[in-house]
Order: structure tokens, then sequence, then C-alpha cells
């Protein structure tokens, strides 16, 4: 069907509900379909602001033979018709009312107040302590027209790079703040009154309740056009009631397959090499872990993008999708209306995959299936929450026990973090003898497979504010502890050792051979890639 015949059909729809409304009410009803472009308009019978708070609008001007004539909907006071009837004929002038349709009154407005095409200010992150710029930024926000104001919001992000938009309510205000390369940055604050319409958009979009009193979690999509052209902008929406109202974060998943692989992601030559033999292996499990925002689903997506071939049937189980892959089967799996990623895997099984990601392993029982599925000729890839490689194994061992199929079954575990990348205009400068020691004591135990660097004359990288970046950095990049699972690790995995904890499996895997993300964090500033101050507000 047409556009055109479905706008039809819901102005039939809302013409009929006020027809039997103005029924009920005792009102004369009025179709206003054959007038709306010709009608003369009644000019200062009432301002614009009159109109659209009583939902009211001038029909004629009253002569000597006719009376005043106005259009009300159901949303008009019956308190401001009784005031007009009396103030009207106290002057001794006729007045009637007829009702009209919300569209109607809708289409009658856009003449007496015609849009007006505003190009707005688009939106700057704020340095600390520059209050001008969060300002200004909240004047234009507050400004957008009503029905923009949500797409602008969501266009602004997309063209700042940000991640993620927090949309937070306070007592007097709403805060909006925007997650560029890694960082929470305030944007602007919003008058109470926004928080209808930007709530409105979400519930409507998004398919969640704006009157909720539990947390809810939604998803939609937006084309976003720039001058380079048009992509698809994948938004996953989480909402929880607060003292204020419902705050939301929006995740922005800017989906552009051809930036989903490998190379793209700057990993050091060593540590791809190691991803690159266990996945092209036939069977086995990949385990990538790290905190919501480390990158996790973009390494796992970029790896299946690397297995994607014509001979190899390629399952994803994911909650929700976030970026669509031609030829690869994605299957969402509704959690929070009971599906489980376990009953999920076991009846893609029978599909006979090659390849099977799983969006996350949450419980004893998606870890169990999950590892009978590696050691039955499948390569099994997917997201742990732990903070380190290690911290991994004591987790999934707190699940599902020491298993000597666990041990047979993960070939590789990934910790990963996102830093910020100094921007072209870095400066390099001398560390003071305390950061040197610091240094040397990170990498002292690197292990000999990396080069380690000249520790006594070593230079480091600061970042350089100018007016393209604020805070002197451009983009992320990743930093990666990776642990092979040889023999030594998986004694522990096995139950040969019987005691054991976080700290002593890392020592172990740093002995033969593994570097930590703090290690491969420091090695990261001392190429220039990022600073010391970065890597450890992030690890």
């Amino acid at each position: 069907m047409d556009e055109d015949k479905i706008q039809e059909q819901r102005r039939e729809h809302d013409e009929a509900a006020t027809r039997q409304r103005a029924a009920i009410l005792g009102v004369t009803y009025l179709d206003t379909r054959t007038i709306e472009t010709e009608l003369p308009l009644a000019e200062g019978v009432l301002s614009v602001e009159q109109m659209y708070k009583g939902r009211i609008v001038p029909l004629s001007r009253g002569t000597e033979d006719a009376p005043f004539r106005f259009g009300i909907t159901t949303q008009t006071p019956q308190s401001l018709v009784d005031s007009m009837r009396r103030e009207y004929n106290d002057r001794g002038d006729n007045i009637q009312f007829g009702m009209i349709s919300g569209s109607g009154f809708k289409a009658l407005m856009n003449r007496y107040d015609p849009p007006k095409e505003i190009i707005y200010d688009d939106i700057e992150i704020a340095r600390e302590g520059d209050s001008d710029t969060l300002a200004s930024v909240s004047q234009t926000l507050n400004s957008v027209g009503t029905d923009r104001v949500f797409d602008y919001l969501i266009d602004q992000a997309d063209k700042l790079g940000a991640s993620d938009i927090h949309i937070e309510n306070q007592r007097t205000n709403i805060r909006v703040r925007m997650r560029v390369d890694g960082a929470l940055h305030q944007v602007a604050e919003l008058d109470k009154d926004r928080y209808r319409v930007i709530m409105g958009a979400l519930g409507s979009r998004a398919n969640i309740s704006a009157a909720a009193t539990a947390p809810q979690s939604g998803h939609m999509q937006k084309d976003i056009t720039t001058d380079t052209g048009t992509h698809l902008l994948n938004l996953r929406v989480e909402t929880i009631p607060t003292m204020y109202g419902q705050d939301a974060v929006l995740r922005l998943f800017n989906f552009d397959e051809s930036l989903l692989q490998l190379d793209r992601l700057n990993i050091p030559d060593r540590q791809r090499k190691e991803i690159d033999e266990v996945i092209s292996h036939p069977r086995g499990m990949v385990l990538m872990v790290g905190p919501t925002g480390s990158g996790k689903s973009t390494t796992l997506y970029s790896m299946i993008n690397a297995l994607n071939t014509q001979d190899r049937k390629i399952i994803t189980l994911e909650d929700p999708i976030e970026y669509g892959i031609s030829g690869v089967s994605q299957i969402p799996i509704d959690t929070a209306g009971g599906a489980s990623f376990a009953d999920g895997l076991r009846s893609v099984l029978r599909l006979d995959p090659d390849i099977v990601m799983i969006g996350e392993i949450r419980d004893a029982d998606a870890a169990r299936t999950a590892i009978q599925a590696s050691i039955t000729g499948h390569l099994v890839l997917s997201s742990f929450h732990a903070n380190t490689t290690s911290a991994a194994f004591s987790r999934m061992i707190d699940l599902i026990g020491q298993n000597p199929i666990f041990s047979s079954a993960i070939r590789l575990v990934i910790a990963q973090r996102l830093v910020r990348k100094l921007a072209d205009n870095k400066e390099e400068y001398e560390p003071d003898d305390a950061t040197r020691k610091w240094v040397r004591d990170v990498l002292s135990d690197l292990p000999e497979s990396y080069d380690k660097p000249d520790l006594d004359s070593f230079k480091l990288w600061k970042a350089v504010p100018n007016e393209q970046n604020p805070f002197g950095y451009k983009g992320r990049t990743v930093i990666m502890e990776q642990m092979v699972v040889n023999d030594e690790i998986q004694k522990f995995l096995r139950g040969d050792i019987t005691e054991f904890h976080t700290e002593t499996v890392e020592a172990t895997a740093k002995s033969t051979g593994m570097a930590t993300l703090l290690q491969v964090g420091v090695l990261a500033a001392l190429r220039g890639e990022t600073t010391l101050e970065e890597i450890n507000r992030v690890i």
C-alpha cells in the first residue's frame, strides 16, 4: 500500500473518532478536509500562542450577519469555551464552536504558524570548566522544535562519533552527556518539558513504555544522511526509573560492514598471528572478556567476517543483534522474554554449523552447552564478563567446576580494552624518575617474545588540545591481553592443580609468554599511540 493511501486511512480514522466524540459531547462536528487549504485566515482574532495553548483555531471573523466561528478539539478545555462564550456575548457578538479533528487542527495551524526552516548549530563538546559552550549548546537544544529534538540529538551524536547518549533526569533539568572515544562529556542541560518529547519518541520508536516502573530494553534504527551519503545507525536503548523520571542510555552502533575487519583493529603482529592461528582450526572455543563498551562485539564480528566464506555455515545467537552481516544466519535471543542462549544453541547445532557465535555466556547451562559444541567439531566464539583472562578462568570454574572437557575445549581467551589514541599534534616529553621506575617495574617480566624498548632512555607523549580535537585525542585503539591455553594452563582446568586463584593462573600464563593488559598498554604508550594517563584511566 502506498504512503498516500496509508495517510488517507489514518485521516479517515481520526475524523470518525472525532465525529463520535462530538456526538457524545453534543457539539457540532466539522470536517475541515475540504476547506483546510482554501479557508481565508481570520487573522488577529487569537494569537498563535493562544491557539496552541487552547487547541482552538479561528475559522471565520464575525460580522453583523454572521457569528465568530472557532474549531475546537477534544483537548480544548471546556472552561475556555465557556469563558469565550461569555466574553463574546457580553460585547454583543455571536460565537459558534465546532469540533475538528487533531489532523485538521494541525493542518490549519500550519497555515497560521508556517513551519520555519531553521539550521541549528552543530553541538560542540565543552572542555572542562568551559561553561560558555555548555550554555550555548543547551540553548540550541532547547530551541530545536519539539518534533525534531530527538532526531537532532541522534544526528549530532553520530556526527561527533559518540558511542552512547546518556539522558539523565535531575530535579530541575535534564542532563545530556555523550561518550566520545570512551570518555563521558556533558553537552547540555535541557528544560524539564523536553523529557516528555524525548520519552515519547523513544516509546514509539524503541517499543518501550514512557510510564514503566521497571527497567526496559529496546532497539531502533535511524538512517543518517551526511555530506558523504547515507548510513544506517542501530541504537540499543536501555531505560531505568529514577527519582525524577526514567533515565535512558542510547548505545549507537554505526552499521558499516566494511569496517568490521581484523586488519582495521590495529592489533600488534604477534597477537594477530595468535588469533589467526586459533580461528583457522575447525573446532575449539575462543572467549572475549572485558567490561561493557570495551569493543568485544566489534572484535567478535570482525573474526566472523574473516571466517565468512562460501564453504562455511556460520550461525550467531545474539541479544540483541547489533550488526547485520551478509552470509551469516543471525538469531535473536529474547532473554527478557524467557529464551536462553543454551536452548538456542542446542537448537542451532542441529543445523550443522561450522562456526557458532554466542553473544554472551551468562550461566552454567550456556557454558556447558558451548563447551560441548566446541569439542564436537564446531568453532565457538563468545563473550564473557570478566576483567582479565585469568579472572575469566576463575569465573568459568565457579560456574561449571574444574572440568577436563573445558580444558580441551578452550583455546584462546582475549581480555580487551579501548583506549583513546593521541592526535597527530601530540607532544614528546621526558618522563620524571618516578615514572621511569614505574614503567621499568611494569615491564620487568615482559615475555622475551615481545620487543622490550630501551627502559633507560625512553620518551613519552602527551595530548595537545586544539580546535579540531579539544582533548588532544582522536579515535580509539584496542589493547589486548591474550592467553593461549597451553598444557600448563590446562592443569588448572583439569583439576591437576586443586587449589588456585587468579594470581597463580596469571603468573603461569606470563611465564609461558603472555603479556598483561597493563604491559600491552604501557608498550602502546611508549610507541606514542596513547598516554600513560589514558592507560591508567582505562586499565
